[in-house]
């Protein structure tokens, strides 16, 4: 098949296009660097003529609650009009687990239009909910920072190793349009203020993590089952360990 990958360059995308192409597929990574841009629409549709299915896994730059909002609506509409007139067969695209639950935070509030515009394009389409991922810990301990302390949600979820993500969204890309949400996740049910301690314990960090149920993720209060997946996902085989000792993770 050709597969179309939007954010083929990125954390995600960049992992996805190696598994597919080594499965045999002609695979463009489509981004800005490699003239396809969903914003303006520039070379979205000569990168459509002949494509099967569509792969987005693109972010927005900016978490600003406009311009995240602006991003996934352009983005959405004029990708996903590009595809209905090249007849694509099926539009992937990658989410979060708990997005439906964090109309709070505005970064969710765009993952939310996002899916909508996909659900009304008439597109068979698969969106997969994804967890949050290890590689993203450090950006969370961050955003917490306050001194010498990391002030975080002790709600629970179920981080997700890249590679786990790649191999399912691969799978999910060329598999049948399910025309609904899967969800993906990794095999540890932890609680988030738990596991970044861990994480700085594990990078020679000597910030002190507080747990605190007022701390915000993206903008919004967690509950305990904000972030985690229903009955059924499909788990990633690495858990925090196991991602750690790999040797492209963070130090």
């Amino acid at each position: 098949m050709k597969i179309v990958v939007i954010g083929g360059s990125g954390l995600i995308g960049s992992k996805v296009v190696n598994k597919l192409r080594e499965a045999g597929h002609e695979v463009v990574a489509a981004s800005p660097a490699s003239g396809v841009n969903t914003i303006t629409g520039e070379g979205l549709d000569a990168a459509m003529a002949g494509t099967q299915v569509v792969l987005d896994v693109a972010n927005s730059p900016s978490f600003e609650d406009k311009a995240v909002l602006e991003f996934f609506q352009t983005s959405g509409r004029n990708l996903l009009a590009a595809e209905a007139k090249a007849g694509v067969k099926h539009h992937v695209a990658l989410s979060v687990v708990g997005t439906d639950r964090l109309s709070e935070s505005g970064y969710f509030r765009a993952k939310i239009a996002q899916e909508a515009l996909i659900r009304d394009s008439g597109i068979p389409y698969t969106i997969v909910h994804s967890t949050q991922f290890f590689e993203f810990l450090g950006s969370i301990a961050q955003s917490g920072a306050d001194g010498d302390s990391v002030h975080l949600s002790p709600a629970f979820v179920q981080p997700i190793a890249s590679d786990d993500v790649a191999a399912a969204v691969a799978d999910y890309t060329l598999g049948q349009p399910r025309n609904g949400v899967v969800e993906i996740a990794g095999p540890e049910r932890v609680r988030l203020s738990d596991l970044v301690a861990r994480y700085l314990k594990a990078t020679n960090d000597k910030r002190t993590v507080v747990s605190d149920v007022h701390a915000r993720y993206f903008g919004a209060e967690l509950k305990d089952d904000t972030l985690v997946p229903g009955p059924n996902p499909r788990i990633g085989a690495l858990n925090f360990e196991a991602w750690f000792a790999l040797p492209k993770a963070p130090r």
